[in-house]
């Protein structure tokens, strides 16, 4: 009685702390403390299956092509405006996939008909369209399922492995236990790898079946896709080493010493040894499904902390859960969670992209406006690489006529085996430019080396920009030369607002504006706050920094009032 009245003040204890640190950690960021760092992945896992997510229109037409990549690139759009830097998209989705394979057929849902090319590459439309928004794309592959048994995928892989592919219940997967799957698995992701300028292959379902009845030992089926885990690894990194590795685990790793995991867990349940991957090197990153809540999430997202190896974790958020057909969670359950894991070092992976792009319950409003509100980058792999590339020579800053601004560098030299560089580029109204502070980006992982700002976009007075390699290794900044402030002031700037720090001197918006509301929008073009028309505001909760007034009427009308710098 005693040993059990101890158990239970220590778990009690135990909930106190994690609630406390909850609560910190918001009480922190409503005080206005810097809580969003340089370095974080911010990802989504983009689903094709059934077209959940995307695509929702049959390409079928030259038409219906133009619509169905129109659809993507809406949901792009959304992503980059929320600040995520890594969209997972599903593309081996079970033994089909959104790409021409030599080794397996297209996927019904991009066509409506099984096996049918939707006539364009949709992986390669959706890397160029990532890329050319700064974002990576990861390839998700879906391992060991095959499908329905009787689904046209199924009986091909079922005809070319007639003695590898166990049927469960109406569905087919794929046997762990014979060497040909991990070479046949390893085989598809090496193709990705190769004919694709993929930033990561992310692997799913990369487990048994909890329903698969063992006839080895527990060890022993963990070694069996460990196996796979490895031979995957191994033909990824032969073919391009910067490209990231990762996967899905089950959200609770193992039982705890006093959080029991309840039946549910990656080690003893699935045989899944993920942090044994980071430990060992077979996994770059861990995406962690955590569609928990309470003392199922807090307790277990801390013992992945502990043991992510000096490697990525990013926990996968079940923000499907506050759909009310699903979890109906409030939205402070799951900001909670990401205030936490943000508080312990952590990345985040929304599951799935339509739940946030929808805004399900306000959590793209939440995400955009509040918690990811600057951009972050995607960690480097540092484990793979250190050394960064040189940084640019020079940098020059030319303003047009018609009030654009470019930006031109010269080309950086790498120092590693990747085939090219990207880069980072930074504003500020201050010189030299903090690239430290991820307010000042303002675009990232750019191809090529010129930059081109809109009018309608604040450019500041001084600018950077770091080049970074294929593992995410940034280099020094090059700064620009700064110009006369006279000269700089009149033709970046435009027309000043006078403020003391602490209330800004709204200017009288014409009649024609229709005002009813003033917005504060970043050099970025995100929203930093919304007032009632008035003649003074208060500014004095806003960081440094350089910002446009606009204002805003009930037809989502815009006019800009004119840049103040605080």
């Amino acid at each position: 009685m005693v040993f059990r009245s101890v158990c239970t003040t220590f778990a009690a204890v135990m909930k106190r702390i994690a609630a406390f640190i909850t609560l910190l950690y918001i009480a922190l960021h409503a005080v206005g403390q810097p809580m969003m760092p340089k370095y974080e992945m911010r990802a989504v896992w983009l689903t094709t299956i059934g077209g959940i997510d995307w695509p929702r229109t049959a390409a079928t037409s030259t038409s219906s092509i133009r619509t169905q990549q129109q659809e993507l690139c809406n949901i792009l759009d959304r992503l980059k405006a929320a600040n995520v830097n890594t969209v997972i998209l599903q593309t081996r989705v079970r033994a089909s996939v959104i790409y021409p394979s030599r080794m397996e057929p297209w996927d019904y849902i991009l066509t409506g008909t099984a096996g049918r090319s939707p006539g364009y590459d949709p992986l390669q439309f959706a890397i160029d369209e990532c890329h050319r928004r700064g974002m990576q794309l990861h390839a998700w592959v879906v391992t060991l399922p095959v499908g329905k048994w009787n689904s046209a995928a199924t009986k091909q892989i079922r005809q070319r492995f007639p003695n590898n592919i166990r049927k469960i219940g109406d569905e087919g997967y794929m046997n762990p236990e014979r060497s040909e799957t991990a070479d046949y698995i390893a085989g598809i992701c090496r193709e990705i790898t190769d004919r694709y300028d993929v930033d990561g292959i992310h692997l799913d379902y990369i487990r048994y079946p909890e329903t698969w009845k063992l006839t080895v030992s527990r060890d022993e089926a963990r070694r069996n896709i460990t196996h796979i885990v490895r031979r995957i690894h191994e033909e990824v990194k032969r073919s391009k080493p910067w490209v990231m590795v990762s996967c899905a685990p089950v959200g609770k790793f193992t039982d705890l010493s006093h959080y029991g995991s309840r039946g549910w867990n990656a080690y003893t349940k699935v045989c899944q040894d993920a942090q044994g991957w980071l430990r060992d090197g077979l996994m770059d990153a861990l995406m962690p499904m955590m569609y928990f809540k309470g003392d199922h999430f807090y307790p277990f997202v801390y013992d992945w902390q502990q043991h992510t190896y000096g490697r990525i974790v990013a926990v996968g958020l079940g923000t499907y859960m506050l759909a009310p057909r699903e979890g109906n969670w409030t939205l402070e359950t799951l900001t909670r969670e990401m205030y936490v894991a943000r508080s312990l070092g952590l990345g985040h992976v929304h599951f799935r992209s339509k739940f946030l792009t929808d805004n399900t319950k306000g959590i793209y409003d939440f995400t955009t406006r509040e918690f990811d509100h600057y951009p972050a980058l995607v960690p480097a792999m540092t484990w793979a690489q250190t050394t960064p590339p040189d940084a640019p020579a020079t940098l020059d800053v030319t303003h047009n006529a018609d009030g654009t601004t470019q930006l031109t560098w010269s080309a950086a030299r790498d120092n590693n085996r990747a085939p090219y560089l990207v880069y980072n580029v930074y504003a500020s109204a201050t010189t030299p430019v903090n690239t430290n502070d991820p307010r000042n980006l303002i675009a990232t992982r750019v191809m090529g080396t010129t930059l081109n700002l809109r009018p309608s976009t604040l450019n500041p007075l001084h600018y950077a920009v770091c080049a970074v390699d294929r593992f995410g290794n940034e280099s020094q900044p090059v700064q620009d030369v700064q110009r006369p402030a006279e000269t700089t002031t009149a033709i970046t700037m435009g027309k000043m607002i006078e403020n003391d720090g602490r209330t800004l001197n709204v200017p009288t918006p014409p009649a024609n504006a229709q005002a009813e509301y003033l917005v504060i929008e970043t050099m970025q073009g995100s929203i930093v706050a919304y007032h009632n028309c008035q003649e003074q505001i208060d500014i004095s909760q806003l960081p440094s920094g350089v910002y446009v007034l606009k204002t805003l009427n009930s037809k989502g009308i815009t006019y800009r009032l004119g840049g103040f710098m605080k």
